[in-house]
């Protein structure tokens, strides 16, 4: 009903080099109508061999990201209530954008579970977690994720009748692969060690 997609990540994380044992991820954006099929679409149509490894149909093109909102855990219920669920190991990192955050703010909900984040244009000494050599200084991390198989679309086939006229129903659903890239502000290196050069 808010129109909100969240992706969660969840990372192991390197205990030697100072980390807890699993870092999470909430990314939240606004759901677009032609994004995902609807959900009583999808329990309706039951897939053949729901045992079977699948490929996706279709290729979406790679969304880049600037998440440069943070989102307060236990002020977001109001924008979906499984974020409490979903991003539990999130708490400290629960991302979203400006623009959506604005979207949200204009359908009624509270601005205060918003912060806007410091912007790499702002301020001078942030850089790319990647170039930093600082573990403790802040910096833009850089994540990425590929969803290699969600159903994206209505399939349609088309049946003649007894005098010819030629009709469509849903008869499937079809799958998409997408890969998107997520950069936001952290207050430390240390919460973005993967982000390093090889």
């Amino acid at each position: 009903k808010q129109e909100v997609k969240i992706i969660r990540s969840l990372i192991l994380g390197e205990m030697e080099r100072g980390q807890s044992q699993l870092q999470g991820l909430c990314f939240i954006t606004r759901l677009h109508r032609n994004e995902l099929i609807p959900s009583e679409s999808m329990a309706k149509l039951r897939q053949k061999n729901a045992r079977a490894v699948r490929m996706a149909e279709e290729q979406r093109a790679p969304q880049h990201l600037y998440m440069d909102v943070a989102v307060n855990y236990s002020k977001a219920l109001p924008l979906s209530m499984h974020i409490h669920n979903i991003c539990a190991e999130a708490r400290d990192a629960i991302y979203t954008r400006e623009a959506d955050a604005k979207h949200w703010m204009e359908k009624g909900l509270d601005g205060s579970m918003f912060e806007i984040l410091p912007q790499a244009s702002e301020v001078t000494d942030v850089e790319r977690c990647r170039l930093s050599a600082d573990r403790w200084k802040p910096c833009v991390c850089h994540y990425s994720l590929c969803i290699e198989w969600y159903p994206c679309l209505l399939k349609y086939c088309k049946t003649r009748d007894d005098v010819g006229k030629i009709s469509s129903y849903k008869c499937g659903i079809k799958s998409c692969h997408r890969c998107s890239q997520y950069d936001y502000y952290v207050p430390q290196k240390q919460l973005c060690l993967w982000d390093e050069e090889p």
